[in-house]
């Protein structure tokens, strides 16, 4: 075993592609594409930069001397410049043009941006993986009515896909942000010490026109259609809390699923899937708990308050530049992304083996749809030439005392008895029992279910389909 700390997000919970995202490996590697796509941009702008030198650049630009850079670094505490010279001592014609005119945080912040960027779309192609086995979900159930429930009190019936559909919604709310927030990542770009291009100014001669160019260029061997048009050293670390809050309402939609499914698999209307040979208790062994559920919620809660970390630091920074974000964005954005990866794994996985037990649900409505039935019976009654207040009044007592059977005597619900033996109603038990079919009571939700699939999802899903069927391993 090993004697120090390691964080759970990497040892038993995120996949093994996010986890590649944000390591060293990955950002030292933009770096040096960075570094590259600098140089290249200097000599299309007339810097006396050759094409030998940018040869070598490229060469060792996958093949990182970490041994010197980590020797450099102790001696000199900067890992930027420590990385400038181990590149150096691998590209020695390339030496004198490594980093030319940039800043630390021309690697370090337009190599966070990349890396924000390319998890942001590993994010979106789980959340359209979840909401696949969802939509899936919800037409398969679209007819199987349920009870639904206010305050978590029985209320009028609707059905387990529709059901489904809210936690879906939720999902396509957090796609629509997923994609904004995509489309306008944009780099810092090479903005010098205070954000004023300075260096570059002076590199080339006072050219403005190339100083613009060369922001443009990075841009564009590096992926993306723009900068950010103005910034101080950094960019404005109020993108790190807009990525975060997005990250935020994922995982605030996946506690509200998990949430509804650990109560449901209480009412043992529906449960998670649970293996073979899965222990629910170490000492109740019958127990089934909704352990997989009850992790995304706990994970859930630790991302919505992570999204605290950036929101602070983005109003806390000072004028051109300060370094106590630094220390905070290093634990607060990976672990979000990480956490947010987790949580959506575990969404899949839950989702592909939902289990649903139709007599059970069918039971608990059976308990309580003669109480909800009862102005559908009064009024066919009425129709059948009753008076209408006064079989109102002789419900509401014979639904007292149905209902002191139920929680007093711990007897089933005689309601409907007590209403066909009453000749007041002029109604036989079958007349009541047709009434009572469940179907008569989830109004529009299969209709609302088909609609909401046909005419806002699938399309989604279509536009999409190559980000459909992510394979994901829950290892604990």
């Amino acid at each position: 075993m090993k004697n120090t700390y390691e964080n759970p997000l990497n040892s038993r919970y995120a996949s093994k592609e996010m986890q590649q995202l944000f390591s060293p490996d990955m950002k030292f590697k933009t770096w040096r594409k960075l570094w590259v796509a600098l140089a290249e941009a200097e000599k299309e702008l007339g810097l006396d930069i050759t094409d030998e030198q940018i040869k070598e650049l490229k060469n060792f630009q996958n093949d990182i001397n970490y041994d010197v850079a980590a020797k450099r670094e102790a001696e000199v505490r900067h890992d930027v410049m420590a990385h400038v010279y181990a590149y150096g001592e691998q590209c020695p014609k390339a030496k004198p043009i490594i980093h030319l005119g940039a800043t630390s945080c021309y690697v370090g912040d337009n190599t966070d941006i990349i890396i924000m960027t390319d998890a942001l779309k590993l994010i979106k192609q789980k959340v359209i993986n979840v909401m696949k086995l969802l939509a899936d979900f919800a037409m398969k159930y679209k007819d199987l009515p349920t009870l639904g429930f206010t305050h978590f009190q029985p209320a009028q019936l609707t059905t387990v896909g529709k059901r489904a559909c809210l936690w879906l919604q939720d999902l396509l709310l957090d796609l629509e942000d997923l994609e904004f927030q995509i489309k306008k990542m944009k780099l810092l770009g090479s903005k010098g010490t205070t954000g004023t291009q300075a260096s570059f100014l002076e590199l080339f001669d006072g050219d403005h026109k190339k100083v613009k160019q060369i922001d443009k260029l990075i841009a564009k061997k590096m992926g993306f259609d723009s900068v950010f048009p103005v910034s101080g050293q950094t960019y404005s670390r109020k993108l790190d809390s807009q990525v975060l809050n997005i990250l935020s309402g994922v995982a605030q939609s996946a506690y509200k699923f998990g949430n509804d499914i650990r109560l449901l698999q209480h009412l043992k209307e529906i449960e998670e899937p649970f293996e073979k040979k899965q222990i629910g208790s170490s000492a109740m062994a019958y127990k089934r708990n909704p352990m997989r559920t009850e992790r995304i919620c706990a994970l859930a809660r630790y991302v919505i308050v992570d999204a605290l970390n950036p929101a602070i630091t983005a109003s806390t920074q000072w004028f051109e530049r300060t370094l106590d974000d630094s220390a905070n964005k290093r634990i607060s954005i990976p672990e979000a992304f990480l956490a947010v990866d987790a949580i959506l794994n575990i969404y899949i996985n839950v989702v592909d083996g939902l289990v649903v037990y139709p007599k059970v649900i069918e039971q608990h409505i059976n308990r309580e749809l003669p109480f909800m039935a009862t102005e559908n019976i009064m009024m066919n009654a009425v129709k059948k030439g009753g008076d209408r207040q006064e079989l109102h009044e002789r419900i509401r007592i014979h639904s007292i005392e149905a209902a002191k059977q139920v929680k007093v005597e711990g007897k089933e619900n005689d309601l409907i008895k007590r209403i066909a033996a009453d000749k007041m109603f002029n109604l036989t038990l079958e007349e009541i029992n047709e009434i009572l079919d469940p179907k008569n009571f989830i109004g529009r939700a299969p209709e609302q279910v088909e609609e909401f699939i046909t005419e806002y999802i699938h399309p989604i899903l279509k536009e999409n389909e190559d980000l459909i069927g992510v394979m994901v391993e829950l290892r604990v």
